[in-house]
């Protein structure tokens, strides 16, 4: 499963004064189960339900860990931005040499019964193992099995490595392509839930835009309604036939809860990640308050750093939050976006020394792992993943100018009305996509501001 719990409202809570560097060390998660997130981007592939044998990736990569390790180089993976390496030691492979269901999840047990595994990751895994096996043979892929017992089995292993030898991350967290390639590790295991033939993008040339943009130097910032901890995926998929350099180097401001708990890890290891501790849970740890602080103030000088150098591109969920159903409707919809957290990213993109564009994204993919009703403090809710499809859109970048230099209104009048620009151009658009996706509407849902396509065809 996947998530990016994206919080933007931490930036609102950052000062601008120097601090000294605090890493994101792992807070004590041991008691909690999360489910596994993904962070993922897109190499240059067919977007389509094609897949990949994960579990022949991960043996070639160890086998080249173990042949380095044995001739005395080693092999390690870079932690990102802060040149730490991270060894891939010789260890157990019974995940990757199961042969069965069976197998995969007799490792599981045994490594419980051997205090290897805590029991409540233990419960995890096998809970994740048989909602992944229900999404994918929904599909109805003739090579389901052999999908499941493949990405099932490099997902475990890859969790059981994390519960090891747990990874830190780091305020800029790049994402890790070697020894191990964690990106494609993510790509891999969502592919096959994604329902191609039903999944649309919208205004793909103004993707093009942007891509042309950032080799001119400019920076991007995408404002993004928040769906489901699913999202990158859903972006990096749909948009890697055409877009991979998007897709790869996108840059996601991510929470917390994404960066402690081993099921969730190693898919966060595979993307570009701004860590920042949320404004929602800063006080929930009263001894923790004040390093939350100083690490969201070195993550945002991290971010205004890569700004100032230009050719970024930057996602951030301005609700604070993921999307939720209407509770008398069950109607879903883009969660209201915070101005602040809106005005905060538009200073640092304008005033980067770069040009900058801020542009408003809508995505459309609850159904792949419908979120809980409720919002959740504690880690370890329980979700359900599907097949289904999905969509994405971008419009045309909205300038704060337009706003501000009027004179009848007032800065913070500009500032609210700049936000609910944004944030209408985001519900337009999902409607749009809802309309396509779950009105069985197609390509004929398109309108005189969205147009939409299936690029991968």
């Amino acid at each position: 499963m996947f998530i990016l719990s994206t919080f933007s409202s931490a930036i609102a809570t950052a000062t601008a004064v120097a601090s000294p560097r605090v890493s994101f060390a792992s807070l004590s998660s041991s008691s909690k189960v999360l489910a596994v997130s993904v962070r993922l981007g897109g190499a240059r592939r067919f977007a389509c339900p094609c897949f990949f044998a994960m579990a022949e990736l991960v043996k070639d990569k160890e086998a080249a860990s173990s042949a380095a390790a044995e001739s005395g180089g080693g092999v390690s993976a870079l932690a990102s931005g802060s040149g730490a390496e991270r060894k891939e030691p010789k260890r157990s492979r019974a995940f990757l040499n199961a042969s069965s269901e069976e197998e995969l999840l007799a490792g599981i047990r045994k490594e419980k019964e051997a205090g290897r595994l805590p029991p409540n990751v233990a419960s995890g895994m096998e809970e994740l193992y048989h909602n992944y096996k229900n999404a994918i043979f929904q599909s109805g892929n003739s090579k389901a099995d052999d999908i499941v017992l493949s990405n099932m089995a490099a997902a475990l292993d890859r969790i059981f490595f994390e519960v090891e030898d747990p990874f830190v991350f780091s305020p800029h967290h790049k994402a890790l392509r070697e020894p191990f390639d964690y990106y494609m590790f993510g790509q891999n295991y969502i592919r096959p839930l994604i329902d191609f033939r039903n999944s649309y993008v919208g205004n793909i040339s103004i993707f093009n835009e942007m891509e042309e943009k950032l080799q001119q130097g400019h920076n991007i910032v995408l404002i993004s309604n928040h769906q489901t901890e699913a999202d990158p995926a859903v972006i990096a998929l749909l948009l890697e036939a055409t877009n991979p350099h998007l897709a790869e180097n996108m840059i996601y401001i991510a929470g917390d809860r994404v960066l402690t708990d081993p099921l969730c890890k190693p898919f966060s290891m595979g993307r570009n990640l701004i860590c920042v501790y949320s404004k929602k849970h800063m006080f929930d740890v009263p001894e923790f308050v004040e390093m939350k602080r100083r690490a969201n103030t070195r993550s945002l000088k991290e971010m205004a750093v890569l700004l100032r150098g230009g050719s970024q591109i930057i996602w951030i969920a301005p609700s604070g939050g993921r999307d939720r159903p209407d509770p008398v409707t069950e109607e879903w919809y883009p969660a209201p976006f915070d101005a602040s957290s809106v005005d905060n990213m538009r200073r640092l993109a304008e005033h980067s020394g770069a040009p900058g564009h801020i542009y408003p994204l809508a995505l459309l993919c609850y159904d792949i792992m419908p979120p809980p009703r409720q919002v959740e403090k504690e880690i370890g809710e329980k979700r359900i993943i599907s097949f289904h499809g999905a969509g994405l859109s971008v419009a045309p970048a909205i300038s704060f100018s337009n706003f501000a230099d009027s004179s009848e209104i007032s800065e913070e009048k500009a500032k609210q009305a700049y936000t609910e620009a944004l944030y209408g151009s985001v519900t337009e658009q999902y409607n749009v996509l809802k309309s396509a996706v779950h009105g069985k509407q197609g390509l004929e849902a398109s309108s005189p501001t969205v147009s939409l396509s299936q690029p991968w065809t």
